[in-house]
Protein backbone atom coordinates (compact mmCIF):
# COMPACT_ATOMS: atom_id res chain seq x y z
CA UNK A 1 0.00 0.00 0.00
CA UNK A 2 1.09 3.43 -1.16
CA UNK A 3 1.94 5.14 2.15
CA UNK A 4 1.32 9.05 1.92
CA UNK A 5 0.41 12.27 4.13
CA UNK A 6 -1.85 14.74 4.06
CA UNK A 7 1.06 17.63 4.73
CA UNK A 8 0.44 19.11 7.94
CA UNK A 9 0.86 22.81 8.57
CA UNK A 10 0.23 23.64 4.76
CA UNK A 11 -3.64 23.49 5.38
CA UNK A 12 -5.86 24.84 8.48
CA UNK A 13 -8.89 23.21 8.52
CA UNK A 14 -11.15 24.28 11.62
CA UNK A 15 -11.15 21.85 14.61
CA UNK A 16 -8.75 19.31 12.76
CA UNK A 17 -5.73 21.02 12.80
CA UNK A 18 -2.86 20.85 15.96
CA UNK A 19 -2.63 24.12 17.56
CA UNK A 20 1.48 24.01 16.24
CA UNK A 21 0.19 23.99 12.87
CA UNK A 22 -1.07 27.56 13.27
CA UNK A 23 2.57 29.06 13.33
CA UNK A 24 4.27 26.47 12.27
CA UNK A 25 7.92 27.01 10.07
CA UNK A 26 8.35 25.85 6.55
CA UNK A 27 11.57 24.65 8.09
CA UNK A 28 9.08 22.19 10.11
CA UNK A 29 7.07 21.09 6.98
CA UNK A 30 10.35 20.62 5.32
CA UNK A 31 11.49 17.69 8.25
CA UNK A 32 8.70 15.72 8.56
CA UNK A 33 8.23 15.25 4.65
CA UNK A 34 11.98 14.39 4.33
CA UNK A 35 11.69 11.64 7.54
CA UNK A 36 8.62 10.94 5.57
CA UNK A 37 10.76 10.24 2.27
CA UNK A 38 13.49 8.42 4.69
CA UNK A 39 10.91 6.24 6.32
CA UNK A 40 9.76 4.74 2.56
CA UNK A 41 6.82 7.01 2.00
CA UNK A 42 5.09 7.72 -1.09
CA UNK A 43 4.10 11.41 -1.42
CA UNK A 44 3.20 14.20 0.09
CA UNK A 45 -0.25 16.23 -0.46
CA UNK A 46 -1.17 20.10 -0.98
CA UNK A 47 -4.17 21.46 -1.72
CA UNK A 48 -5.44 24.06 -3.74
CA UNK A 49 -7.57 27.11 -3.39
CA UNK A 50 -6.58 30.83 -4.05
CA UNK A 51 -8.95 32.63 -2.12
CA UNK A 52 -11.46 31.92 0.52
CA UNK A 53 -14.46 33.83 1.18
CA UNK A 54 -14.13 34.84 5.03
CA UNK A 55 -17.59 33.05 6.09
CA UNK A 56 -16.73 30.11 4.32
CA UNK A 57 -12.99 30.08 6.23
CA UNK A 58 -14.92 29.31 9.38
CA UNK A 59 -16.03 25.71 7.51
CA UNK A 60 -13.21 25.14 4.90
CA UNK A 61 -10.38 26.73 6.27
CA UNK A 62 -8.63 29.47 5.47
CA UNK A 63 -5.49 28.50 5.00
CA UNK A 64 -4.10 26.55 1.50
CA UNK A 65 -0.57 26.84 0.85
CA UNK A 66 0.22 27.23 -3.03
CA UNK A 67 0.97 23.52 -4.61
CA UNK A 68 3.36 24.48 -7.28
CA UNK A 69 5.50 27.14 -4.99
CA UNK A 70 5.56 24.56 -2.03
CA UNK A 71 6.44 21.24 -3.81
CA UNK A 72 9.16 23.46 -5.81
CA UNK A 73 10.59 24.43 -2.35
CA UNK A 74 10.22 20.78 -1.29
CA UNK A 75 11.83 19.31 -4.23
CA UNK A 76 14.96 21.04 -3.64
CA UNK A 77 14.45 19.52 0.33
CA UNK A 78 14.04 16.06 -0.72
CA UNK A 79 15.29 13.32 -3.59
CA UNK A 80 12.47 10.54 -3.90
CA UNK A 81 9.24 11.45 -2.30
CA UNK A 82 6.18 12.07 -4.85
CA UNK A 83 4.36 15.55 -4.70
CA UNK A 84 0.21 14.97 -5.05
CA UNK A 85 -1.95 18.09 -5.85
CA UNK A 86 -4.59 16.76 -4.16
CA UNK A 87 -6.39 18.71 -5.56
CA UNK A 88 -6.19 21.17 -8.09
CA UNK A 89 -9.24 22.86 -9.15
CA UNK A 90 -9.49 22.64 -13.14
CA UNK A 91 -12.16 25.33 -13.81
CA UNK A 92 -9.27 27.47 -12.22
CA UNK A 93 -6.93 27.10 -15.26
CA UNK A 94 -6.28 26.29 -18.92
CA UNK A 95 -5.19 23.10 -19.53
CA UNK A 96 -1.65 24.44 -21.01
CA UNK A 97 -1.35 26.52 -17.97
CA UNK A 98 -1.35 23.40 -16.03
CA UNK A 99 0.39 21.44 -18.17
CA UNK A 100 3.18 24.23 -18.57
CA UNK A 101 3.74 24.96 -14.55
CA UNK A 102 3.48 21.15 -13.54
CA UNK A 103 5.62 20.04 -16.38
CA UNK A 104 8.11 22.40 -15.04
CA UNK A 105 7.59 21.08 -11.54
CA UNK A 106 7.78 18.05 -12.96
CA UNK A 107 11.36 18.31 -14.81
CA UNK A 108 12.74 20.15 -11.85
CA UNK A 109 11.84 17.53 -8.64
CA UNK A 110 13.36 14.64 -11.36
CA UNK A 111 10.13 13.01 -12.51
CA UNK A 112 8.30 13.37 -8.81
CA UNK A 113 4.53 15.15 -9.62
CA UNK A 114 1.64 13.50 -9.13
CA UNK A 115 -1.70 15.36 -10.33
CA UNK A 116 -4.55 15.32 -8.27
CA UNK A 117 -7.42 17.03 -9.69
CA UNK A 118 -10.66 18.15 -9.21
CA UNK A 119 -14.14 19.88 -10.17
CA UNK A 120 -14.19 22.72 -6.84
CA UNK A 121 -17.56 23.92 -5.31
CA UNK A 122 -17.05 27.21 -4.28
CA UNK A 123 -19.14 29.08 -6.10
CA UNK A 124 -18.05 32.44 -4.97
CA UNK A 125 -14.01 31.62 -5.45
CA UNK A 126 -15.14 30.63 -9.58
CA UNK A 127 -16.66 33.77 -9.90
CA UNK A 128 -13.85 35.76 -7.80
CA UNK A 129 -11.77 33.96 -10.53
CA UNK A 130 -14.20 34.73 -13.57
CA UNK A 131 -14.22 30.94 -14.12
CA UNK A 132 -17.63 29.46 -15.33
CA UNK A 133 -19.41 27.76 -12.33
CA UNK A 134 -22.44 25.60 -13.67
CA UNK A 135 -20.63 23.98 -16.36
CA UNK A 136 -17.62 22.83 -14.54
CA UNK A 137 -18.23 19.16 -14.70
CA UNK A 138 -17.88 18.56 -18.40
CA UNK A 139 -15.53 21.45 -18.74
CA UNK A 140 -13.59 19.23 -16.34
CA UNK A 141 -13.79 16.04 -17.99
CA UNK A 142 -12.68 18.09 -21.26
CA UNK A 143 -9.82 19.46 -19.43
CA UNK A 144 -8.54 15.96 -18.77
CA UNK A 145 -8.73 14.75 -21.93
CA UNK A 146 -6.42 18.37 -22.56
CA UNK A 147 -3.85 17.41 -19.83
CA UNK A 148 -3.73 13.52 -21.03
CA UNK A 149 -2.24 15.07 -24.69
CA UNK A 150 -0.71 17.89 -23.48
CA UNK A 151 1.34 16.98 -20.11
CA UNK A 152 4.21 15.18 -21.83
CA UNK A 153 3.87 16.46 -24.90
CA UNK A 154 5.79 19.91 -26.01
CA UNK A 155 3.48 20.35 -29.34
CA UNK A 156 0.33 19.02 -27.73
CA UNK A 157 -2.66 19.04 -30.32
CA UNK A 158 -6.12 18.90 -28.50
CA UNK A 159 -9.73 19.93 -29.99
CA UNK A 160 -12.24 19.17 -27.61
CA UNK A 161 -15.57 20.88 -26.71
CA UNK A 162 -14.12 23.52 -24.15
CA UNK A 163 -10.26 23.53 -25.30
CA UNK A 164 -8.75 23.55 -28.36
CA UNK A 165 -4.87 24.07 -29.28
CA UNK A 166 -2.43 23.27 -32.23
CA UNK A 167 0.77 24.45 -33.49
CA UNK A 168 1.80 25.97 -29.92
CA UNK A 169 4.98 24.82 -27.93
CA UNK A 170 5.04 24.20 -24.56
CA UNK A 171 8.56 23.79 -23.20
CA UNK A 172 9.39 22.54 -20.66
CA UNK A 173 7.13 19.26 -20.83
CA UNK A 174 6.89 16.94 -17.73
CA UNK A 175 9.72 14.34 -17.64
CA UNK A 176 7.73 11.40 -17.19
CA UNK A 177 5.87 10.16 -19.90
CA UNK A 178 2.69 9.71 -18.30
CA UNK A 179 1.72 11.79 -15.54
CA UNK A 180 -0.82 10.01 -12.84
CA UNK A 181 -4.27 11.81 -12.43
CA UNK A 182 -5.77 11.29 -9.15
CA UNK A 183 -9.10 12.65 -8.96
CA UNK A 184 -10.37 14.08 -6.18
CA UNK A 185 -14.08 14.48 -4.55
CA UNK A 186 -16.71 13.49 -2.39
CA UNK A 187 -19.26 11.75 -4.96
CA UNK A 188 -19.84 8.54 -7.08
CA UNK A 189 -19.07 10.89 -10.70
CA UNK A 190 -16.00 11.94 -9.51
CA UNK A 191 -15.05 7.82 -9.36
CA UNK A 192 -16.94 7.78 -12.54
CA UNK A 193 -14.68 10.58 -13.66
CA UNK A 194 -11.53 8.81 -12.85
CA UNK A 195 -13.07 5.36 -13.99
CA UNK A 196 -12.97 7.14 -17.78
CA UNK A 197 -10.43 9.71 -17.66
CA UNK A 198 -7.70 9.04 -15.14
CA UNK A 199 -5.77 6.74 -13.17
CA UNK A 200 -6.90 6.99 -9.76
CA UNK A 201 -9.05 7.87 -7.22
CA UNK A 202 -8.41 9.97 -3.87
CA UNK A 203 -11.86 10.26 -2.77
CA UNK A 204 -12.23 12.75 0.76
CA UNK A 205 -14.86 13.64 3.50
CA UNK A 206 -16.59 10.01 2.74
CA UNK A 207 -17.56 7.04 5.12
CA UNK A 208 -15.33 4.00 4.12
CA UNK A 209 -18.72 2.23 4.03
CA UNK A 210 -20.16 4.37 1.18
CA UNK A 211 -16.82 4.32 -0.22
CA UNK A 212 -17.06 0.56 -0.45
CA UNK A 213 -20.72 0.83 -2.27
CA UNK A 214 -18.82 3.34 -5.09
CA UNK A 215 -16.42 0.96 -6.01
CA UNK A 216 -18.72 -1.87 -6.02
CA UNK A 217 -20.77 -0.10 -8.56
CA UNK A 218 -18.00 0.98 -10.62
CA UNK A 219 -16.47 -2.25 -10.92
CA UNK A 220 -19.27 -3.79 -12.47
CA UNK A 221 -19.39 -0.92 -15.38
CA UNK A 222 -18.45 -1.78 -18.85
CA UNK A 223 -15.83 1.44 -18.63
CA UNK A 224 -13.96 -0.17 -15.47
CA UNK A 225 -13.43 -4.20 -17.34
CA UNK A 226 -12.36 -1.70 -20.32
CA UNK A 227 -9.38 -0.31 -18.66
CA UNK A 228 -6.02 -0.98 -19.84
CA UNK A 229 -4.81 -0.34 -15.88
CA UNK A 230 -5.94 -0.84 -12.51
CA UNK A 231 -7.63 2.42 -11.00
CA UNK A 232 -5.54 3.77 -7.67
CA UNK A 233 -7.77 4.05 -5.05
CA UNK A 234 -5.80 6.72 -2.17
CA UNK A 235 -8.17 6.72 0.74
CA UNK A 236 -7.96 9.08 3.42
CA UNK A 237 -8.95 7.88 6.99
CA UNK A 238 -12.23 9.68 8.59
CA UNK A 239 -10.84 10.27 11.61
CA UNK A 240 -6.75 10.48 12.80
CA UNK A 241 -4.58 7.80 13.21
CA UNK A 242 -2.50 7.26 16.14
CA UNK A 243 -0.28 4.66 15.60
CA UNK A 244 1.80 4.99 18.63
CA UNK A 245 -1.19 4.54 21.00
CA UNK A 246 -3.36 2.33 19.03
CA UNK A 247 -1.35 0.26 16.93
CA UNK A 248 -4.16 -2.52 16.34
CA UNK A 249 -6.88 -0.25 15.52
CA UNK A 250 -4.43 1.46 12.71
CA UNK A 251 -3.86 -2.16 11.30
CA UNK A 252 -7.49 -2.92 11.28
CA UNK A 253 -8.52 0.37 9.50
CA UNK A 254 -5.69 -0.27 6.78
CA UNK A 255 -6.22 -3.75 6.08
CA UNK A 256 -10.39 -2.38 6.09
CA UNK A 257 -9.33 -0.20 3.22
CA UNK A 258 -7.03 -3.13 1.50
CA UNK A 259 -10.37 -4.84 1.75
CA UNK A 260 -12.24 -2.64 -0.03
CA UNK A 261 -9.17 -2.13 -3.03
CA UNK A 262 -7.41 0.55 -1.59
CA UNK A 263 -3.69 0.54 -2.91
CA UNK A 264 -2.96 3.75 -1.14
CA UNK A 265 -3.75 5.78 2.07
CA UNK A 266 -3.57 10.02 2.70
CA UNK A 267 -2.90 9.52 6.15
CA UNK A 268 -3.60 12.36 8.85
CA UNK A 269 -2.54 11.72 12.30
CA UNK A 270 -3.32 12.67 15.95
CA UNK A 271 0.11 14.77 16.67
CA UNK A 272 0.77 17.27 18.92
CA UNK A 273 4.16 18.92 17.35
CA UNK A 274 6.50 18.35 14.60
CA UNK A 275 8.67 15.85 16.62
CA UNK A 276 5.53 13.81 17.67
CA UNK A 277 4.24 14.18 14.43
CA UNK A 278 7.91 12.51 12.93
CA UNK A 279 7.39 9.76 15.36
CA UNK A 280 3.78 8.54 14.15
CA UNK A 281 5.58 8.73 10.87
CA UNK A 282 7.27 6.13 11.95
CA UNK A 283 4.96 4.29 13.84
CA UNK A 284 2.50 4.06 10.69
CA UNK A 285 5.46 3.33 8.99
CA UNK A 286 6.76 0.11 11.10
CA UNK A 287 3.27 -1.36 11.51
CA UNK A 288 2.68 -1.35 7.23
CA UNK A 289 6.21 -3.19 7.34
CA UNK A 290 4.89 -5.75 9.95
CA UNK A 291 1.51 -6.42 8.31
CA UNK A 292 3.06 -7.05 4.65
CA UNK A 293 5.29 -10.06 6.15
Amino acid sequence: MKLGIVTPGLTLLPRAHAHWEETAAFADIVAIVQEAERLGYHHCTCSEHVAVPVDVAAVRGGRYYDPLATFGALGAHTTSIRFAAHVLVLGYHHPLEIAKRYGTLDVVTGGRVILGVGVGSLREEFELLGAPFDDRGPRADDAMRALRVALSEPEPVFHGDYYDFDGFLVDPCALQPHIPLWVGGRTYRSLRRTVELGDGWAPFGLRTADIETMLERARETEAWGARANPVDVILQNEHPLDPLAEPERVAEQLARFADIGATGVNARFVHHSPTHYREQLAALAAIVAKTAK
